[in-house]
């Protein structure tokens, strides 16, 4: 496959030139981008996903929701739904999206919207009285100039050695990376040595005025269902088939096999709707084991006694109070 990739480099070529030229227009400020005077911070990548956008939202969240009033926009990818929708927390995930649905019920509290077009996305959540707003996977959409950008890239495929779709899996050519304010390089080993951050760092090349970050995915010790929790170690007695439909599961499979479990692994392209025969296989296995972003798509199709997810989140190898200190200076000064 990634020989045949390879050989689809000539449209990769047009597919650059095509976004390269329409960053130039906005750049020159040929095309407009609209800028908002309360604090709108996007999190998103060079790359199709897989990066670790949605613990990084969580963590923002978690990082200010104590003293702002806080909204996220998404797209809500694949929902069924058009034009603005403002959560409750009831809609099911073909209404809204799995991720949106995600973020509203682990923080009911924060205001969670999606909306393919961010300029009325936002200007709808202004209406509500946000007063910081989370942009997700918004790097691409140069029709909002987000005051902090902050872009992601997997240790495990930095955008240095990636190529453009369709060749690649960039979205735009790497010099995009220089509109991002922060870089982070997410799911790396938590053990990571300075030197391979030295590494990295010199190979990314970044401005002078530009902060880099590493951080890593933190599994709870504890896996949950609608009704019960079991410790992690429970695996080890148990039979179960690992479900995933998310960009990249590698780490989450590792992170299993070096615990010792054993399990089958389904894996489902990104954001999977799942289909009635592939809910009726899964009904007849004894313990079904999923991410978080596909629990909320399972959990009401699923008996509660044998669907379990493992939480995540985002932390920082190191410098997590400096991360802090960048995020909340630009909130306060804003």
């Amino acid at each position: 496959m990634a020989i045949f990739r390879k050989l689809l480099f000539p449209f990769s070529l047009v597919y650059g030139g095509v976004t390269r030229a329409r960053n130039e227009l906005y750049n020159r400020k040929i095309l407009k981008s609209e800028k908002y005077e309360l604090p709108v911070i996007c999190v998103g990548n060079l790359s199709t996903g897989g990066t670790g956008k949605s613990p990084m939202i969580e963590y923002l969240i978690k990082l200010i929701n104590s003293e702002y009033k806080v909204a996220t926009l998404s797209r809500g990818y694949k929902r069924k739904t058009t034009g603005f929708w403002q959560l409750s927390g009831t809609e099911t995930a073909e209404d809204v999206g799995d991720e949106p649905l995600q973020f509203k019920r682990k923080f009911p509290n924060a205001i969670v919207a999606v909306d393919a077009h961010r300029r009325n996305g936002i200007a709808n959540l202004m209406s509500t009285g946000a007063e910081v707003i989370l942009l997700d996977d918004a790097f691409q959409h140069r029709r909002v100039e987000a005051g902090l950008n902050i872009l992601l890239s997997s240790y495990s495929n930095l955008y240095v050695s990636d190529l453009i779709l369709p060749a690649g899996n960039l979205r735009e050519s790497r010099r995009g990376a220089g509109r991002a304010d922060i870089v982070v390089v997410t799911k790396c080993p938590q053990n990571i040595e300075k030197v391979e951050m030295e590494r990295i760092s010199k190979s990314l090349k970044l401005k002078k005025n530009q902060k880099l970050f590493f951080s890593y995915i933190s599994y709870a010790e504890k896996i949950i269902s609608k009704d019960s929790e079991l410790t992690l170690d429970r695996l080890k007695d148990k039979e179960f088939v690992l479900v995933t439909g998310i960009a990249n599961p590698k780490p989450l499979t590792e992170y299993l096999k070096k615990k010792g479990f054993k399990f089958r692994h389904l894996k489902f392209p990104d954001h999977h709707h799942f289909k009635e025969s592939e809910i009726e296989n899964l009904l007849r296995e004894k313990m079904v084991l999923t991410t978080e972003k596909d629990y909320v798509r399972l959990k009401e199709r699923l008996s509660p006694s044998k669907l379990y997810y493992l939480p995540i989140e985002t932390k920082f190898v190191e410098d997590e109070e400096k991360f802090n200190r960048e995020v909340v200076s630009f909130v306060k000064t804003k």
